[in-house]
This record gives structure tokens, sequence and C-alpha cells, in this order.
């Protein structure tokens, strides 16, 4: 189990997937991914790619963010990520696709987010998301990349420059700030 940290949702717990499949973000590195971005949001979409539990997406809602859209491609798990926006309450302010996330960006409205989160497998890597995310958010909006900190992605990926990067352990952390 997994809960959110901070915000209108405090202390719900979410469920997460059984197996190794997915690789929800801690609650240790999640908590310290808000406190570089801001405690609070004062609305703006997010984006959350490779979603998983949601937790991260959820985790912005309860502290601000309007709506979120989370792409995730294995439907057990987007059932599940589902299931967590309604244990929050917030099935009207959650929209789950279904599906990889290139054919999924290739179909959301540019400027839309200003806020994305990018968690592939660490194998994968997020440089290719990153690389189709610019358009998708806002100008001054901010994307956050995890990633295995021994390979953090590059600095600067079209209109996306580094603003921050940081390790926990094995885990790195990569926001990007759009020109």
């Amino acid at each position: 189990m997994t809960r959110i940290i901070a915000g209108t949702a405090r202390g719900r717990r979410l469920a997460v997937p059984k197996g190794q499949g997915t690789r929800p973000t801690s609650d240790k590195v999640r908590g310290a991914v808000f406190n570089l971005l801001g405690q609070f949001f004062e609305g703006g979409d997010v984006l959350d790619l490779y979603a998983g539990t949601g937790a991260l997406a959820l985790e912005a809602l309860s502290r601000g963010c309007a709506r979120a859209v989370c792409v995730e491609a294995d439907r057990p798990t987007a059932e599940l990520l589902r299931r967590n926006a309604e244990t929050c309450g917030w099935t009207d302010r959650v929209e789950v696709v279904r599906g990889r996330v290139p054919e999924a960006l290739a179909r959301l409205a540019p400027g839309r987010f200003a806020l994305a989160f990018v968690d592939p497998p660490y194998a994968e890597g997020p440089d290719a998301a990153l690389a189709a995310l610019g358009p998708l958010l806002a100008p001054g909006g901010r994307a956050v990349a995890e990633h295995d900190a021994r390979r953090p992605p590059v600095d600067r990926i079209g209109p996306l420059s580094l603003a921050d990067r940081r390790t926990y352990g094995g885990t790195g952390i990569s926001i990007y700030q759009r020109d």
C-alpha cells in the first residue's frame, strides 16, 4: 500500500498491483518531488505518463491541481488506477487513458498541462516521452522524469530545459521547465 502524503486526500491509502510489473514511486521520493515543485498548486491540469497506481497525479490533485490525465498501458493496472481515483472521490477529475504512451501523447491537446510526470520502466528511460511532451506543456509548465540515477536524461530536450536534478538511492529525479 501507498498513501497520499498531503492535501485534501491526505492519508488515503492507494492500492498497488501485485508482482514486480509496476514500480510505484515511494512515499519518500514522492514527498521529495513535491518539496521541489512546491507544496500546493492553484489549479492546472496534470499529465501522468506510465501512471501505474496514479499516485503522482492523485497527489497533485490532492495538492490543488484541477484535473488529471493518466496514461497506463496495462489493463489491470489501469483499472486499479480508476479504483484509486474513486477512493479519493475524483472519478470526475481523473481521465484514465489505457494505451501506450506514444499513441496517447499524439491524441492530447497542445499546451494543456501545467505539470507532467514521466515514470517509465528504467530500462526504457524517459527521453522519448520527454521529447514528445514539450508541446503538451503550457508555457512555464514543468515535467518531472523519474529514472535510473546512473542514466539521467539530457539537460535539454526540445523546449524543455533542466531546472533541477536529484538522486535518492538508485532513483533519479530530473525536473524540466518549458521555455
